[in-house]
């Protein structure tokens, strides 16, 4: 049976909840552990982080696969990177902190490794605002550039992630890992594409760019 894209998508959809669905379900039957707060912070920011990395991967897999379809993919685990980092977020505003503004200053200010994280949630917050087609029309060439920063968003995340442990480091270190070789795929695919370019120029024209 072969599956349009609008039903990849809902199954897609389907699947990206199942995360949430799980931590519901570890919430209403007590199994968060001894530290439920900082267990549920942690795998909301997990996921939040995860999804990064596969909306990161659905450029290459487009490369080696020449399907476009797989532009929607990563426009939708984008969305969900945005929606588990705005619960991560959430979890420490309303649960840590109550609301209270005065003490999330403070501990914003003496703690380094929020910043990275609130850097990573703006970033993906001007995404996900950027996310409709109207808006890509509205930005035109700049909507390819705000996009861009995905890259810094992936690593002020990890950077987040690795700042606050002070145990094991192999989890942020595989993460790192795999954005490097994302960002090293993109670079190289980029300059791939140059030279291509290049040398479809007439040669005229091909002459007054080496000029």
């Amino acid at each position: 049976m072969k599956l349009s894209t609008q039903q990849l998508k809902t199954y897609s959809i389907g699947l990206c909840l199942v995360p949430l669905l799980g931590i519901v379900f570890d919430i209403l039957t007590n199994n968060l552990g001894a530290n439920a707060m900082q267990a549920l912070h942690i795998r909301l920011g997990d996921w939040a982080l995860r999804f990064l990395c596969i909306t990161l991967l659905i450029s290459p897999l487009q490369s080696m696969t020449k399907w476009r379809g797989m532009a929607d993919f990563r426009q939708l685990f984008g969305l969900f990177s945005f929606f588990y980092a705005f619960l991560h977020v959430l979890a420490y505003l309303l649960l840590d902190f109550q609301g209270q503004w005065s003490l999330i200053y403070i501990d914003i200010l003496e703690s380094s490794y929020l910043w990275f994280g609130l850097i990573t949630f703006v970033i993906l917050l001007l995404l996900a605002i950027s996310s409709p087609n109207a808006a890509k029309k509205r930005l035109g060439v700049k909507w390819k550039k705000l996009h861009r920063f995905i890259y810094l968003a992936a690593a002020t995340a990890v950077l987040h992630f690795l700042w606050q442990l002070k145990g094991n480091m192999a989890e942020p270190l595989f993460y790192m890992l795999i954005i490097g070789l994302l960002l090293l795929f993109r670079v190289v695919n980029y300059y791939k594409n140059r030279k291509f370019s290049k040398l479809m120029l007439p040669i005229g024209r091909k002459k007054v760019i080496d000029e």
